[in-house]
């Protein structure tokens, strides 16, 4: 999937000419991106990455926001490509999204909200461990967990990359003699989740995450995407600035 924007059209975005005379001008060897001219029409920048210059004057866009959550379904990378062949969280998003960055990852065989943004900063910020911006997850283990076990994650356990715990861990269900719990965790550290629960003995049959922040997936089909509306984008925003 390509990435980015056709330079004609970001030349047109930022103000500076149409696209009939952005591309007179990159024949004319006027426009170059990372310090390199550029003639030929295809090239294609990521606005907020790349550096576009017109007659050695750096142009600056200002994107509006822009995000998206995806119900990812289980079977699908979270990267940009995969060198062994394997499909992807971008082979199934809409070519216009290729250049919007994904907030933390899910592993190929979870499944559920997945967020993506041109807000880079914003993304940063949420991620990071100070925030402890809460993600909540559907979680079908083996067995049925006990009320001391469930005690066990919250308290925390020690793993390969030392101690982690759950905020709240809760038997919310049962289906054929095994459990679904509610876990809620406020770190995105790699697989997480099944590494928690398979210290405790009880194995993830299969995980979805359901919420980030006060986000939730609520009835979005799986395999499908929505915009955001302002209101969630602001509450992103705000979780983003600490409030």
């Amino acid at each position: 999937m390509a990435e980015g924007v056709r330079l004609q059209k970001y030349l047109s975005m930022s103000g500076r000419a149409s696209r009939r005379e952005a591309e007179r001008m990159m024949a004319e060897g006027r426009v170059a991106v990372n310090g390199v001219v550029v003639t030929e029409l295809g090239t294609r920048v990521v606005p907020g990455r790349d550096r576009v210059a017109v007659d050695g004057t750096v142009l600056e866009v200002v994107l509006p926001p822009v995000w998206v959550a995806f119900n990812k379904p289980a079977g699908l990378l979270t990267t940009r490509s995969d060198p062994h062949g394997g499909g992807t969280v971008y082979d199934v998003l809409p070519a216009e999204m290729a250049s919007l960055k994904y907030l933390g990852r899910l592993d190929k065989d979870t499944e559920g909200l997945l967020l993506f943004s041109n807000q880079g900063d914003v993304i940063h910020a949420l991620l990071h461990p100070s925030r402890q911006v809460e993600r909540e997850y559907r979680a079908h283990v083996r067995g049925i967990p006990a009320a001391e076990t469930l005690s066990l994650l919250t308290q925390g356990v020690m793993l390969g990359d030392g101690p982690a715990k759950a905020k709240r861990a809760t038997l919310v269900g049962t289906e054929q003699g095994h459990g679904i719990l509610s876990m809620v965790l406020t770190e995105g550290r790699k697989r997480e989740v099944r590494r928690l629960l398979q210290s405790v003995g009880h194995p993830v049959r299969r995980l979805i995450r359901v919420r980030f922040g006060d986000l939730e997936l609520g009835d979005l089909p799986n395999g499908a995407w929505r915009h955001l509306t302002q209101g969630e984008i602001s509450h992103l925003e705000a979780l983003a600035r600490g409030g």
